[in-house]
């Protein structure tokens, strides 16, 4: 399976940093894992809602250019789809059953994501009614798709 992540911004903090190449590490023998870094537009404090949409514009141009066309793509949204560790394991298994070996995940800037990128999106996914900065969703995507793969291949891992 090839997972493409594609992000906005860069992670600052080394410790963040530290634990996504660990889950790269961990995921090199499940799948081929790609993470794309986009540029995010800086946001001026009191923005207009007409200046966050064209930021969040800007975004979603450097963001669709890294999706194929052919890619079942998944960006994350806060109303999107909640599912536990076993159940989107077992999601994530259907769709590579039934042909989707490319998947793209999309994880936003601070001011989420532009609705062109939610429309190319084949489904949203939510981990949470929370808000997390887009630097540790990156992480916890990361470690929920290393879990799935462990389940998918019936290993041991802690609960």
């Amino acid at each position: 399976m090839n997972i493409t992540l594609v992000t906005v911004g860069k992670i600052k903090e080394r410790y963040f940093r530290d634990a996504v190449a660990e889950y790269q590490k961990r995921l090199s023998r499940y799948c081929r894992l790609e993470i794309v870094e986009v540029a995010d537009e800086k946001t001026p404090d009191r923005a207009s809602e007409a200046e966050e949409n064209l930021i969040k514009q800007k975004e979603a141009e450097r963001i669709l250019k890294h999706v194929r066309e052919d890619a079942y793509c998944i960006a994350l949204a806060i109303d999107g789809t909640k599912y536990d560790s076993v159940a989107l394991s077992g999601h994530l298994e259907g769709l590579a059953l039934s042909g989707k070996s490319s998947l793209v995940f999309i994880i936003g800037g601070s001011l989420g994501l532009h609705e062109t990128v939610l429309k190319r999106a084949d489904e949203t996914l939510s981990f949470s009614d929370m808000t997390f900065p887009h630097q540790l969703m990156r992480v916890i995507l990361l470690e929920q798709l290393y879990r799935c793969f462990r389940i998918r291949n019936h290993e041991p891992y802690h609960k």
